[in-house]
């Protein structure tokens, strides 16, 4: 990155999401679309369980970081590592992108990089936004979408039964789901007899 744009985004603010209040991301975030191209992937919670289900959820980000990199075709992309050996993590998303970019993957990149602390305000500016559409969708509090928040777990506790299938916008394997699912008693033998 240009030291220029580098100056530009240390004034921006920009740093890990998980710093910053609500309104100092949304504040960072609209500061961020002045100085370049903001761009975040959602991913289907269907998909998110399929990965998961078959143990590939580092593969998943991986292929997701990369589109991202063939996308914005950066000189260099730094990445925050799912995986523990972050230099495998940043090897495959890598050759994920096509192999012409040289990619950076560290743990907890998202405090240690601005650029990457950066794409961690736009991309929880995004989730944020997109689950106040889903709440205003359905007419009812979700709270934040995160297992710590009591609204969040019962929403979930709202939409989620021990047999029948989990809403399409709700991942069937997150722990809160299956924590509410254990939680609650299955069905009866008195439930079949008429």
């Amino acid at each position: 990155m240009r030291e220029d744009r580098l100056s530009a985004l240390r004034r921006s603010g920009a740093k890990d999401s998980k710093a910053l209040t609500a309104p100092q991301r949304t504040e960072v975030y609209e500061a961020l679309q002045e100085l370049g191209r903001c761009r975040a992937v959602a991913v289907p919670p269907v998909e998110i369980d399929r990965h998961v289900a078959h143990r590939g959820l580092n593969r998943l980000e991986a292929r997701e970081f990369a589109g991202l990199v063939r996308e914005l075709a950066p000189a260099v992309a730094y990445v925050d590592a799912c995986d523990p050996d972050a230099a495998r993590f940043g090897r495959e998303v890598g050759a994920l992108a096509g192999g012409a970019v040289r990619v950076v993957a560290r743990p907890h990149a998202d405090r240690d990089n601005r650029v990457v602390g950066a794409a961690s305000v736009v991309a929880k500016v995004e989730r944020d936004r997109a689950i106040a559409r889903l709440a205003l969708e359905l007419g009812e509090d979700l709270g934040s979408g995160y297992p710590s928040d009591p609204r969040t777990v019962a929403a979930v506790r709202r939409h989620v039964t021990t047999d029948g299938p989990t809403p399409p916008w709700i991942r069937g394997t997150w722990k809160t789901v299956q924590r509410v699912k254990r939680a609650r008693p299955g069905p009866t033998l008195e439930a079949f007899v008429r």
